[in-house]
Order: C-alpha cells, then sequence, then structure tokens
C-alpha cells in the first residue's frame, strides 16, 4: 500500500464515507436489528471441524455450537462446564465425571456420557490429547451421565488438559460425529452449545450464522472468562467474510456490522475519531507473530537455511508495519514469549537490531541453497499477514533467495498449508501465523501444537527434533514452576540452535473495532466468546 493511498482512505474514513462498499455487499450487510449482531471475524470460515485444523475462526465457531467438560475463567484456572461433579481415587489414577442436568443436543437428544468418551478418544488423535491418550488405560461411560478415565500413572495436569483452550481444544460432540477419524471432517454443525448453526441461511465464501439456543441451560455462576454461566443476550449471529479491509471497516462505519475482528493499523486513528466506534483490546497479552518453515522440503529441510531465516528476520521491521506505536509492539527472543512465567534469554545471542543478511546469505550457501523456489503463503485478507509476507519476499530476494508470493484468503491458506508436497505439487514453504502471548498457549508445550517436534505427525511445517521431544514429555510430570522454568531453558537451546520449528517476527497488541452500540464483549486470549455480548 502506498503512502498516497493510505492517505487518502484515512481522509475518506476520517470523515465517515463508505463510497467504498460495492452495492451487492450493501445489499448484504443492511442495518441489522438491535437483537442481531453482524461481525467481520478473522478471515472466512472454510473448515468447521475444530480437530480437523487450528485455525482460530474454527474455533471461534466451535465455541459457540460446541460445549466444554471445562473451561477456563479469567484467571486461566479450569471450572467445571459441562461436568456437574467430579471427583478421582485416593491413588490419584481413576476420575470419575458426572454431566450436570439440562444438556441436550441441538437436534433435541439428549447428551449422554458415551457423547463425551467418543470426543475424547477422537481430540487424542490430536496434539492436544495425546498425552491424555497415552497415559490413559480406559476411558469409558459407567451410565448415561457418568464416564471414567482411568490412568496407567497419575497426571496431575488431567484437569488443565480438558480445559485447555490452545492447540486443539476438547469439545464435546455427538457420538456419531466423534466416532471417527481427527482426519476427516464433521460438518454436521449440531452441537450442544449456546449457539445453533443455521444451516439455511450458510452462504459458502460469503456469511454464515447462528441462533440462540433457546433450549441451553447456561451455569448458574457468573461468566468469568470462558468458564461460568454461557447468557447469550442477542438471537442471531452472522459472520460476514469481507475479504477486503477497507470496506469492511467502512461497513463498521456505516453501521452495517457490529464488531471488526482485524482493522489495519494504519486506520486506527480514524476509528479512534469515530464517536460511534471504538477499539477494544481483547487480549491484553498480546500476539506473537512468526513465519512456519516447511521442514519436509527444500530449502528449510536443512537446518542451515532455518537458521539463515532466524538471522534475516529484522523483528522492528515488521513491527512498524505491524504496530508502529511502541505500545502495541515489542520484540520477542524467548520461545516462551514475552508474557509468560517461562520466559527466558536461553541461547538468544542469535538477535541483532536490524537482522543480519550477509550471514543469512551465507547460511544459505552454506545449506546448499540452488535458487529453489521458496513459495511464502499470503493471507491477502489479514493485514499484517499480507504486508509482512510482502516484506518477507523482498528481504529474501535482496540476498538472492527465489521468492515467490502465493496470495490467497485465510481459507486458501489454511487449505494449502496441509500440503506436505513440493512447491511444484501446489505446496509451500513459508506461512506466517500468530499465537497468543500467554500462559495458555506459547507458555505450555503440552497442548500448543505448534511447539512440538514430532514430525510428519506434528503441526504444519512438520519440524522433528527428538531431543526437544524428550525434554517436551517431561513437562507434564514437573511439578513445581521453578523445575518448569529450568527444562524450559533448556528446550529454547535445542529450539534456537535448529530452528526447530518457527521465527519470531515480533509481538504486538491488535484491539478489536466494534460499534460503541456493542458492549459486553468478554476479554480472553486466543477466542472470541459469543455469549454475554449485547446491543444497546
Amino acid at each position: 500500500m502506498t503512502i498516497s493511498r493510505r492517505a487518502f482512505i484515512k481522509a475518506g474514513m476520517a470523515a465517515g464515507t463508505a463510497v467504498s462498499i460495492p452495492s451487492v455487499l450493501r445489499a448484504q450487510t443492511a442495518p441489522a436489528d438491535a437483537r442481531t449482531v453482524r461481525m467481520v471475524m478473522q478471515g472466512d470460515l472454510s473448515v468447521f471441524d475444530p480437530y480437523y485444523t487450528t485455525a482460530t475462526i474454527a474455533y471461534d465457531h466451535a465455541l459457540a455450537i460446541y460445549d466444554t467438560l471445562f473451561a477456563l475463567d479469567s484467571k486461566f484456572m479450569p471450572q467445571p462446564q459441562m461436568v456437574g461433579k467430579w471427583g478421582v481415587s485416593d491413588d490419584r489414577k481413576t476420575y470419575t465425571f458426572e454431566l450436570r442436568d439440562g444438556l441436550g443436543w441441538h437436534d433435541g437428544t439428549p447428551v449422554t456420557a458415551a457423547d463425551c468418551v467418543a470426543s475424547i478418544r477422537r481430540w487424542g488423535q490430536t496434539s492436544g490429547g495425546q498425552l491424555v491418550m497415552e497415559r490413559a488405560r480406559a476411558i469409558s461411560n459407567k451410565d448415561d451421565k457418568t464416564f471414567t478415565i482411568a490412568l496407567k500413572e497419575p497426571l496431575g495436569l488431567l484437569i488443565d488438559r480438558l480445559a485447555e483452550i490452545s492447540g486443539y481444544p476438547l469439545f464435546i460432540m455427538r457420538e456419531k460425529d466423534a466416532d471417527r477419524p481427527a482426519t476427516e471432517q464433521v460438518t454436521a454443525n449440531i452441537g450442544s452449545g449456546p449457539f445453533k448453526f443455521n444451516h439455511a441461511l450458510a452462504k459458502p465464501g460469503v456469511s454464515v450464522a447462528y441462533d440462540r439456543n433457546e433450549k441451553y441451560v447456561p451455569r448458574s455462576e457468573a461468566s468469568d472468562g470462558f468458564a461460568g454461566g454461557k447468557v447469550v443476550k442477542v438471537d442471531r449471529l452472522i459472520w460476514d467474510n469481507i475479504a477486503d479491509q477497507q470496506t469492511a471497516l467502512a461497513a463498521l462505519q456505516a453501521g452495517e456490522v457490529d464488531f471488526f475482528a482485524q482493522p489495519p493499523v494504519d486506520l486506527y486513528s480514524a476509528i479512534e475519531s469515530d464517536p460511534n466506534l471504538a477499539l477494544q483490546v481483547l487480549d491484553a497479552g498480546g500476539n506473537d507473530m512468526w513465519l512456519r518453515m516447511n521442514c519436509l522440503q527444500k530449502p528449510f529441510d536443512n537446518v542451515k537455511a532455518r537458521q539463515a531465516m532466524l538471522h534475516l528476520v529484522d523483528q522492528e521491521a515488521f513491527l512498524r508495519l505491524v504496530a508502529p506505536d511502541p505500545k502495541y509492539g515489542h520484540t520477542v527472543t524467548s520461545l516462551f514469549g514475552n508474557n509468560t512465567p517461562y520466559s527466558n534469554d536461553e541461547n538468544t545471542g542469535w538477535y541483532k537490531k536490524g537482522g543480519d543478511p550477509e550471514k543469512a546469505k551465507q547460511l544459505f550457501k552454506e545449506a546448499g541453497y540452488a535458487g529453489e523456489k521458496v513459495v511464502i503463503l499470503q493471507a491477502t485478507n489479514v493485514s499484517w499477514n499480507n504486508n509482512a509476507s510482502q516484506l518477507l519476499a523482498a528481504t529474501l530476494r535482496k540476498i538472492g533467495i527465489n521468492a515467490e508470493l502465493a496470495p490467497s484468503d485465510w481459507g486458501g491458506l489454511i487449505a494449502r498449508r496441509a500440503n506436505k508436497g513440493p512447491v511444484e505439487d501446489g505446496g509451500w514453504s513459508i506461512f506466517m501465523t500468530s499465537s497468543s502471548d500467554s500462559i495458555g498457549e506459547i507458555g505450555d508445550p503440552i497442548s500448543a501444537a505448534f511447539l512440538g517436534a514430532n514430525g510428519e505427525k506434528g503441526w504444519y511445517g512438520w519440524p522433528q527434533n527428538d531431543e526437544y521431544e524428550a525434554l517436551r514429555a517431561k513437562w507434564a510430570d514437573v511439578n513445581t514452576i521453578e523445575d518448569r522454568k529450568a527444562l524450559a531453558r533448556q528446550m529454547q537451546h535445542i529450539w534456537w540452535d535448529f530452528v526447530v520449528g518457527f521465527v519470531f517476527l515480533g509481538q504486538y497488541v491488535a484491539p478489536i473495532a466494534r460499534s460503541k452500540t456493542l458492549t459486553g464483549l468478554i476479554e480472553m486470549p486466543l477466542l472470541t466468546p459469543m455469549w454475554n455480548m449485547q446491543k444497546t
């Protein structure tokens, strides 16, 4: 985006114009009534199954239509959600759970313990549940409302794992949906949560809709983070897929949408100057931006090429694109982020302000780089991703790397990143994403799938390092925070030596934009709860 165009857009937005909205879009986003909330989320909802992807948009969808056994409160402590009562045996090996009253599927059938057992087993096929399945001796239902998890050995983190929101959270599905491989997508969209997916109003690529589940019985406790009573105060949610961010903001200013998840940073001032709009930070810990390399294909199957990227990246340059105001952006060098108890400075000597392009060039040479195409997946409808991808491509070209951008919306990026093949067969070399800088995600190497290094069984990019994995496996058995801090330093040393999975681009705090008539948004990292919000 050129300076002149930015200046033009700022002026237009500050004046409250909405002339950039095509007429067909305006027809789709007519002003909503007081009981309907229209939202522009972070991309298109192209994958519905939360066990089939780690895309945030799919988890927001799951959080609306499904329910969970436990949920994290605002202090990141697990609290019962679908569970009414639970207990553990004296030897700490057998957990018994009883479902609370009033739980029912959207199709009118009751939620049973068999549904929970099937969902846990399916979750166990993902990195989020693998630890539980490795330790489990048996998972079975005793009656319609009661099930047990019997362990081979005690696992003090069991309840934390059942409540976790990062990696692959445990969402409870109907038995007939959960009784299939996690690699086979569930598309029925029948849950037991506070919202029902409106199949009749779904327009693939355009919009999806959710209706209040009038039969949902919230817990009696007050709403607290993801926990407590999920009280729905609107009748319908509509997620409009507006790929162009300036168009999305114009729709917000015109009152045609109420919520915009990722407003462009260069338009913050226009939002703040609009008396009808507000910026609100839902995740105070911020997000860590990083690039993920495909470790199965050239050139990043070679550790020297991965090390080259570590030295090439100039975090300050990327932050100038995403968070030019210093209050919104910071550099980050610890594998465990800036804001978790495990953040540390082990093996961070590689960091250099401005990067070190000459060293990067030399490392690519040592890796035997021979002009192979480096394909960067570029999400054009995610502002920071779009701009950062262009900067990275330009930076690579400056040191002689054959970098090529592959533009698509975020949904297209999600679909393509699953391809393990070479770029000639539709594969990829690099994509960019972000994670919450919080104990709930980057501070938890067990549940955060992207912190694994278990090869082709792992998360996109498929890095493998057995020494690191052996240390990560110890995390669940370390009892004190001091011991975990020591373990974190060992893991970080290996990570930056082998550049196991990703390279940081910086950390930023990203506010959402909303109409001032939309209130009650729950401030938590990673996901956006849809209950509790209301329009005034």
